[in-house]
């Protein structure tokens, strides 16, 4: 039937159905639809519903909401779009899944929305996208469609190029690019097939099924250390290497330090100072000094390269350290974050040398009570450049240079830290992985880093300065608004996580009170005690981490959970990240009278900061997996002691007694039975023996193989 003005049908009343159809022509604006079609993509089956759809469609075009485009079909007038946008459409970022499927992930939503892989329309991992959400049906996920790339994640992308007579692709070493790049000859930047190379997308035409793109940079063959390493750093989107102008800039600083500058700084130089670090460091970023005073009490100093004074805003050095946020740390090799000749030259507080620090300087007493503190610039000369393998000698055998100096620093560190925990930090000490590598970075024994006296000395101390620059700020005083600052936060766990952590660890025997702030803490401090050497030590540790609140930068301060801190900050590392940087000139500005600064900019500031620490901490653990997985290329066949770590429906997870090398016993290889997963007691099961594997029991398991392209490793159980 035809509607119009002449018709004396009254239209439909059915005002549901009819923004479910223009919520249907809204999600591609651009195509036409006729009545069965739209009917069809609502489920509607029945004759008198599809009439009614019909109806309803006629109505649209007559009050114009609808054009028709030639008969029976119609597309949405533009001007309409708007009002169905709000009910029919999201935003959020792409979780891209094996195959193409993928999951976008919306903030402050519960629910992921699964997209089917002819759904994502070009959009790849990262991407923030607009999701148009499909009708939910019963007892289903809920489905959408991506219909706009917001903004791409990246378009630059690490892999193998594998090189025909007419044409390349380009393989992505990343399993979350499920796409080949097509590469045409003129485009391959003189790479041979089979290396690895940076290729760059150029152009994804609408109805091509690969992207194309072009070659920018030519790694080196696969398995070579540093072009594995390299690798790394351009998936995580970390540069390989500092611009000319940046390196020029830097190199105009002369290593020492002009007359006046001393005349404008307090001198520490005639104070016993010194460094504790790892053995292999370059850059020392942080000092300390102590001077006994006349009334028993301790000056202690924590001063800090004053990297401020030589990278300027908006310099050249300082846009390259905002882009890069940090340095990188990878198992073989630090990507600084500023260029070598300020890090580990001109800032770096090296061993007889004067150099400018800005200071968070405190008296204490014996009991490590603070008596009084002061902030401003200074000027140091280190006595003594230790490892913290040398300091904790020192400490073991109290006997050493600086002995009474170090033995102090210690006793107050010890003190701070058991009030630290007294008023309610968590005890997450993590575990470090380390490797003996020989001269071509193979690596040749693993071992795990012990966490000792001189690492807590060290720790304690930069705590206390970050907490009190924090507090000095941020306090409010006078009834006057406290100023923009760079905070350090920690938020509260999420009640819901921590009562399916509470009911996880349960299972596994151990008890947590989750009733108050109190008990919470001290729960999670017995339990990660507990734990220590046991097979669910890796599970629980890294299950407890998560079930936390991620730490972050932001000028809203809500205090640090996992510290027990008010206030935080971090001011004790401006060389290796950019939020320190901030921290001290801000610092400087408000203790030199300025007004309070722009919140919105250093909010910026603090997201970009928080992403680009995330994505160098990813590469660290990349750089890990990949140095685990080639230690064992050599010993496929051999068998080791190992612990369950995990346990999934694909597999168990077994990690190495001893090297924290992590494989997998896939469910296919256990042919002796059919086992099962049992998600509720954490334990694989055999459905005709009842043989069963359970989370942290031990076994022996013998390599199976060694992937290194995916960074994975096969067991096999003995």
């Amino acid at each position: 039937m035809k509607y119009n003005k002449k018709s004396k049908q009254e239209p439909t009343k059915n005002n549901s159905l009819k923004n479910r159809i223009m919520e249907v022509f809204a999600t591609n604006p651009e195509r036409g639809y006729n009545y069965k079609q739209i009917a069809g993509l609502l489920k509607i089956n029945d004759t008198a519903s599809r009439g009614l759809v019909n109806t309803i469609i006629q109505e649209l075009a007559f009050i114009k909401s609808l054009t028709e485009q030639k008969r029976g079909t119609y597309i949405i007038n533009p001007k309409e779009i708007q009002f169905y946008v709000s009910k029919t459409y999201l935003t959020g970022k792409v979780d891209m899944k094996a195959g193409g499927k993928a999951y976008v992930i919306i903030e402050n939503r519960e629910e992921d929305i699964f997209i089917a892989a002819i759904n994502t329309n070009h959009a790849l991992h990262g991407d923030t996208v607009k999701v148009y959400l499909f009708p939910k049906r019963k007892e289903r996920k809920q489905e959408g469609q991506i219909i706009e790339i917001i903004e791409r994640a990246k378009n630059k992308f690490v892999g193998i190029i594998e090189i025909s007579s007419k044409y390349a692709f380009f393989v992505a070493d990343n399993t979350s690019m499920p796409f080949d790049i097509f590469v045409p000859n003129d485009m391959i930047h003189k790479a041979k097939n089979g290396q690895k190379v940076v290729v760059q997308i150029e152009e994804w035409p609408a109805k091509a099924k690969n992207p194309i793109g072009r070659v920018i940079e030519v790694l080196g063959y696969p398995g070579d250390n540093d072009v594995e390493m390299n690798s790394i750093l351009v998936e995580f989107d970390f540069p390989l290497r500092f611009p000319d102008a940046v390196n020029a800039e830097a190199d105009e600083f002369p290593n020492e330090i002009p007359d006046f500058e001393y005349k404008e700084r307090r001198d520490f130089r005639e104070i016993t100072t010194f460094t504790i670090d790892p053995a292999d460091a370059k850059d020392f970023d942080d000092a300390l000094s102590i001077k006994t005073l006349k009334n028993g009490n301790f000056e202690v100093g924590v001063h800090i390269a004053d990297v401020s004074h030589y990278v300027k805003p908006d310099s050249l050095l300082d846009k390259e350290a905002f882009d890069r946020g940090t340095s990188v740390y990878l198992v073989d090799r630090v990507i600084p974050m500023l260029p070598e000749h300020l890090s580990n030259g001109v800032c770096s507080l090296k061993p007889n040398e004067d150099k400018l620090t800005f200071s968070a300087v405190f008296e204490m007493d014996k009991n490590s009570n603070i008596i009084s503190e002061w902030f401003g610039k200074t000027v140091i000369n280190s006595d003594k450049r230790f490892s913290y393998e040398e300091a904790q000698e020192i400490i073991e055998t109290e006997t050493g240079i600086l002995a009474n100096e170090v033995l102090t620093l210690n006793m107050l560190a010890k003190k701070l830290r058991d009030d630290r925990f007294k008023k309610g930090a968590i005890d997450f000490d993590t575990v470090e992985v380390k490797f003996n590598l020989d001269e071509n970075g193979k690596p040749i024994g693993v071992y795990i880093k012990e966490y000792k006296d001189s690492n807590k000395l060290i720790e304690e101390f930069m705590l206390l300065a970050n907490k009190k620059v924090a507090e000095f700020i941020g306090k409010p005083g006078n009834k006057k608004p406290p100023k923009t600052f760079v905070y350090r936060i920690h938020d509260s766990p999420n009640p819901e996580k921590l009562n399916t952590f509470k009911d996880f660890v349960g299972k596994l025997g151990y008890k947590m009170n989750v009733g108050s702030r109190k008990s919470i803490t001290n729960s999670m401090n017995s339990l990660l005690h507990d734990i220590v050497g046991k097979g669910e030590e890796t599970m629980i540790g890294n299950l407890a981490i998560r079930t936390m609140s991620k730490a972050i930068y932001t000028t809203e301060n809500i205090g640090h959970y996992g510290l027990g801190f008010d206030f935080y900050s971090h001011f004790t590392s401006p060389i290796r990240r950019y939020p320190d940087l901030l921290v001290h000139r801000l610092l400087f500005w408000y203790l030199n009278g300025k007004a309070s600064v722009s919140a919105n900019v250093y909010e910026d500031l603090c997201v970009h900061s928080s992403d680009m620490e995330k994505k160098a901490s990813d590469a660290e653990r990349a750089s890990i997996k990949y140095k685990q997985v080639e230690f064992l290329m050599d010993k496929i066949g051999e068998t080791f002691d190992g612990i369950i770590s995990g346990v999934s429906k694909w597999g168990i997870y077994v990690e190495i007694v001893g090297n924290k090398c992590e494989g997998m016993v896939s469910m296919r290889d256990l042919v002796d039975d059919f086992y099962y997963l049992d998600e509720d007691n954490y334990c694989v099961i055999g459905q005709r023996s009842g043989m069963r594997y359970n989370l942290g029991d031990t076994l022996k398991i013998k390599i199976k193989r060694a992937d290194l392209g995916r960074k994975q490793l096969d067991f096999e159980i003995v």
